[in-house]
């Protein structure tokens, strides 16, 4: 009975902090091109229309028409830029986004890697530093930049994808949006060169967009987004007496720094977070 009440104590804890933070709304799809950012700017117009204060922070359009459009009307902070090793590097300005200090922020990429130079080396790291202000966030990914997915999406695409966001992020997300296509409609959006410039189009048909590779990506994300939702009804119901055995629930990985202990601490964060519980490795 101890346990539960201290597990209870926890819980109201950490809804108590998320509440004193910034939201994170998440836009979650299997693959590039599925329409996210897209779907970001729509939300932006509509909360704007509802009389928010919403700014866009850092967008990617990679030149699509459509999406290119729906930036009329947002206002949008500028990037900042310096000079180093002969180049002009561009990220997005955290500290004008800080001083600005809008209702909501549009934060593209979320598993970009930041230029030498930035405060934080990734973007999610910003998009925490917003939230702990009290900023509320609109950012997106795709299913293959889950940090314990890695060797899931390795296994189906041959790649090992560098760019990863910690799943610790998902704590921080008061909502996640799956933005699907079916895969022959994303298909037919790569050939129609609305993902990529036409050069690029055949390799990527003939790599990470095989059919294959889109259907399990496509069924990962699902999955995920699923699983968010139960653990936010088990969080809910954590509070309630009914739930003191699931309470109990921890997950102990042991490893000894070589081999496969990578792959081990990534597949037990996966269950830990499915079971919504205390993890030890």
């Amino acid at each position: 009975m101890a346990q539960y009440r201290q597990a209870k104590a926890d819980l109201l804890l950490e809804q108590l902090h998320r509440q004193q933070s910034g939201r994170l709304t998440l836009f979650l799809g299997a693959a590039p091109g599925v329409g996210k950012s897209y779907a970001m700017l729509v939300r932006a117009h509509a909360l704007l229309a509802q009389q928010q204060d919403v700014v866009i922070g850092y967008i990617e359009t990679h030149g699509r028409v459509e999406t290119e459009q729906l930036l009329q009307g947002l206002p949008m902070i500028p990037r900042s830029q310096w000079q180093a090793q002969g180049r002009i590097w561009e990220e997005m300005d955290l500290d004008a986004i800080l001083a600005r200090q809008p209702k909501v922020v549009i934060v593209d990429e979320l598993a970009h890697h930041n230029a030498a130079g930035s405060r934080h080396s990734k973007r999610w790291q910003d998009v925490q530093e917003l939230l702990d202000a009290g900023i509320d966030v609109l950012s997106a990914m795709n299913i293959q930049h889950l940090e314990s997915l890695g060797d899931v999406v390795l296994q189906i695409t041959h790649i090992r994808v560098q760019e990863t966001v910690p799943d610790l992020i998902l704590q921080h997300i008061r909502d996640i949006r799956l933005i699907d296509l079916p895969v022959n409609e994303l298909l037919e959006r790569l050939e129609q060169g609305k993902v990529y410039v036409p050069e690029h189009i055949q390799s990527a048909l003939h790599g990470f967009f095989s059919p294959s590779n889109l259907n399990a990506l496509r069924e990962l994300a699902i999955q995920t987004v699923a699983q968010y939702v139960d653990n936010d009804l088990r969080e809910s119901s954590a509070l309630t007496a009914q739930a003191a055995l699931a309470l109990q629930t921890h997950v102990l990985a042991v490893i000894d720094g070589r081999g496969q202990s990578a792959t081990i601490v990534r597949a037990s964060c996966r269950v830990a977070e499915k079971y919504t519980a205390k993890w030890t490795v």
